[in-house]
């Protein structure tokens, strides 16, 4: 199949379904164009050797890679980044069509839901069909983290989505839950399949714990339960602060790890000198290709978000990746998250923003016998391999990419955990 991918990020940006994906699909036998934009994500400037222009064309790995211009910005200003969203909208709208070759299908990473306005100009001038792939509930997903507050943005996001979940052939999903809420908006479920998202595989490192006690000494003699990536307001992790704050006494040898970046981290930190926390420590955000140590040392993995119905049909990324390092998880959001984790037999569940639910949950991991933590994140490790890896995946989105260009009569649906 001749095949294009429209994402608003791509390598060297880090997104899991960007450069892999591709090289994925090219192996497989398939052609690949991509529609991107110049890198600037997340810290919203431009990576080193770039610069935005009317057009760039490179060749990444077999993979014919259009660049178009755009507001590079990806900070706290709601303006800056409508401008960042809206400015690669209106450049694939009008530039998409006249620059890719004739392709079959046309697949989508949404978010930002702005992104869809190059597939739409590609079925309106080209002909061409094309998946679009929810990894983001708008407008929901908006208001849950307060990025919009006007009631006519809002109705506006909304009038849009509906248009293009209209207008696509056809939809793929991360979750149940997601499904179960586009059929709630009239979407027809024969259109819409589940496919549960991968990790970057390439930038798994799994590290020998000895090495990692060296790259990591405050980590070493303790039991640690690590949380890693952004610390925003979506997270609310300072019920896990509480929950350490409960269990430092009763356990002196648990310890928290928090790594990464976000808004929240300097208020974390500040909450946990004021509390006078001693279990805590923060290290810097790094690319994950050089977390390896960090997780090695961990014994629990924490996935933590806010108590909002919005995340019970989410599936935080971090969730395969923790599966596929072979670490046991302790999930603290609820829903279809949970319900994975329990499926896989990766590890225990807790109440979200609940600290007594929390402390429990890492009292019983603590006890529980060295062996039977291991065999659960050996359970997810092979979970992972089975049912949620790029090559199961790719495989999967194939069948929809033939199905949408009229190639075969219907994708398979992958199985749903719910």
């Amino acid at each position: 199949m001749r095949i294009i991918i429209i994402s608003q990020w791509f390598e060297p940006e880090p997104i899991f379904k960007g450069l892999p994906f591709a090289r994925e699909l090219i192996k497989r036998g398939h052609s690949v164009q991509v529609l991107t934009g110049f890198p600037n994500y997340p810290g919203g400037k431009l990576y080193p050797g770039y610069k935005v222009k009317f057009l760039q064309i490179e060749n990444m790995e077999g993979a014919r890679v259009i660049r178009l211009p755009l507001f590079p910005s990806h900070d706290q200003s709601g303006k800056k980044r409508i401008l960042n969203y809206i400015s690669f909208a209106m450049s694939l709208f009008f530039m998409a069509p006249w620059l890719v070759r004739q392709a079959d299908v046309v697949y989508v990473y949404h978010p930002p839901a702005t992104v869809a306005a190059g597939a739409l100009a590609l079925k309106w001038f080209r002909r061409i069909p094309f998946v679009y792939d929810i990894q983001d509930l708008w407008p929901e997903t908006l208001e849950a983290t307060g990025m919009v507050g006007s009631k006519w943005i809002f109705r506006a996001v909304s009038w849009w989505c509906n248009l293009v979940y209209k207008q696509a052939k056809h939809i793929t999903v991360l979750s149940p839950g997601f499904k179960r809420a586009l059929v709630e908006r009239r979407v027809p479920q024969e259109k819409v399949s589940v496919i549960y998202n991968w990790c970057d595989e390439d930038q798994i490192k799994i590290v020998d714990r000895a090495i990692a006690a060296e790259a990591e000494p405050a980590m070493r003699g303790c039991f640690n339960v690590v949380f890693a990536g952004t610390m925003g307001k979506a997270q609310a992790l300072e019920a896990v602060l509480y929950a350490a704050m409960w269990l430092h006494e009763e356990l002196p040898a648990v310890q928290f790890v928090f790594v990464g970046g976000g808004v929240e981290v300097e208020r974390l930190k500040a909450f946990t000198r004021e509390k006078h926390i001693e279990n805590v420590i923060f290290l810097p955000r790094r690319p994950f290709s050089e977390i390896g140590t960090v997780l090695a040392m961990a014994d629990v993995l924490l996935v933590h978000l806010k108590d909002d119905p919005l995340f019970e049909i989410t599936l935080p990324s971090k969730t395969q990746a923790y599966m596929a390092v072979g670490r046991p998880i302790l999930m603290a959001v609820r829903g279809d998250s949970a319900t994975l984790v329990e499926h896989a037999g990766a590890g225990l569940t807790c109440e979200p923003e609940d600290a007594a639910s929390i402390a429990d949950a890492v009292r019983t991991l603590y006890k529980m016998p060295r062996e039977e933590r291991e065999a659960m994140g050996q359970a997810g490790l092979k979970f992972y391999r089975e049912r949620l890896s790029l090559a199961v995946g790719t495989e999967r989105f194939e069948n929809v990419f033939y199905a949408a260009s009229y190639k075969e009569p219907k994708p398979i649906e992958p199985e749903e955990y719910e």
